[in-house]
């Protein structure tokens, strides 16, 4: 008997053997359900969530390096405290940078306030106040839904003119045009010339509540603040931003005056830091769940394994009478192998079926995507906990003496 017979056969007597002991089976099948529900739910959260992070940071362009005080990334309370002693960036250093940098398409100074914004007798609350340049719409991934985004004339000039975001659109000015109208920030009046189109959220915090006003009125308000907190640069070309990044971190020690050894006192970030760090967090809670589902899917595979060796016993004697008929011992271990895979795959397809509609409420409360990765992941996992539950009791099966199994009653 080849081995593709061997397998159908496998199958044929393996189905028989479930369906003679259908509530055996169902209770067999239990651990494996739970395992394997908690496995996509767990998948379908953390792909989710990746997901969703990796869109609520696209604004965060791939070609945008971020010149601030702070690093990004992680750092200890000594490190902190070093950073604290930095010099704020100046307007005076993004001039030269603008001078002299070769391989930047934009680069556009920002400051930023929390204050209300107003209309009439509406509030929007405290929202980001953003005091930049034209060159903002470009290194911050803006797009305007109405109207127009800041003019150089704008930001040059002392006209007193804001972009505001989504959100505060709609709470303000409901079905009304915003455009043209007049919105108060501190104490000041600006003329609304555009509105952003969304851009979601990021660490919980939404970016559709901001103001965009040129640097000069942003000093003009916030008299106490004449440094910049960030300076974006948009790289030319992809291709060749660790160039780029390079060349803006030997401007930026040329313009501080910075002596050869002497450590930097700023900071260039980018976009692919905040990955990395999200990344290496989102894996160490995806370890922690994996462990707790794979204690699940452990107890799941005693309990086939169980089983199985109580199958095996009562078929003792129908083992017997197949050696004796010539069937070998693979045929045999094929057989049980099949059984409790098959019982693990019916497990797999039910979890699967209760999986789905939780994924589709979970989708209410966080963003949660059933793809066919974390499915065939679910397959396969119910596949391999099966034949590994199965192995023992297969293989003390396939090592029956024929003899002292048909002695067997």
């Amino acid at each position: 008997m080849n081995f593709l017979a061997e397998i159908k056969e496998g199958l044929g007597i393996s189905w028989s053997a479930i369906r003679a002991n259908k509530l055996r089976s169902v209770l067999t099948t239990l651990g494996i359900i739970i395992g394997i529900v908690t496995v996509t739910l767990m998948g379908t959260a953390i792909a989710g969530l990746n997901g969703a992070f990796v869109n609520s940071i696209s604004f965060i362009g791939a070609d945008v390096l971020y010149v601030e005080r702070n690093d990004w990334g992680p750092h200890s309370e000594a490190d902190w405290r070093r950073i604290q002693r930095r010099r704020d960036i100046s307007l005076q250093e993004v001039n030269e940078l603008q001078k002299q940098l070769t391989l930047s398409r934009a680069i556009a100074p920002v400051a930023n306030w929390m204050r209300p914004i107003k209309y009439n007798n509406r509030s929007s609350g405290r929202v980001l106040i953003f005091g930049t340049t034209e060159e903002y719409l470009y290194t911050g991934g803006m797009t305007v839904a109405e109207g127009r985004f800041l003019s150089e004339a704008d930001a040059a000039g002392a006209r007193p003119v804001c972009v505001i975001g989504a959100n505060i659109a709609t709470n303000l000015f409901d079905r009304e045009s915003p455009l043209g109208r007049k919105v108060t920030i501190g104490d000041r009046g600006f003329e609304v010339i555009g509105v952003l189109d969304k851009l979601g959220g990021l660490f919980g915090t939404t970016l559709d509540n901001q103001v965009v006003i040129p640097l000069a009125q942003f000093f003009s308000i916030f008299v106490y603040q004449r440094d910049l907190d960030q300076v974006q640069v948009k790289v030319r070309n992809l291709a060749d931003l660790e160039n780029a990044k390079d060349e803006l971190h030997s401007v930026m020690r040329q313009v501080r005056r910075l002596a050869p050894g002497e450590p930097d006192d700023f900071a260039i970030n980018q976009q692919d830091q905040i990955l990395a760090l999200f990344h290496q967090r989102a894996g160490v809670i995806a370890g922690i769940g994996l462990f707790i589902t794979g204690l699940s899917l452990f107890v799941g595979g005693i309990g086939i394994m169980n089983i199985m060796f109580v199958s095996v016993a009562e078929r003792t004697r129908e083992i017997g009478i197949r050696k004796a008929i010539g069937a070998r011992r693979r045929t045999i271990l094929l057989q049980f192998l099949i059984e409790a895979a098959s019982i693990c795959l019916i497990g797999g397809c039910i979890a699967l079926g209760i999986a789905w509609p939780i994924t589709q409420l979970m989708k209410h409360f966080l963003p949660a995507t059933m793809s066919p990765l974390v499915v065939g992941i679910a397959i396969l996992v119910s596949l391999v906990t099966g034949l590994v539950s199965g192995l023992f009791p297969a293989w003390r099966a396939a090592r029956m003496d024929p003899v002292e199994a048909l002695r067997s009653e």
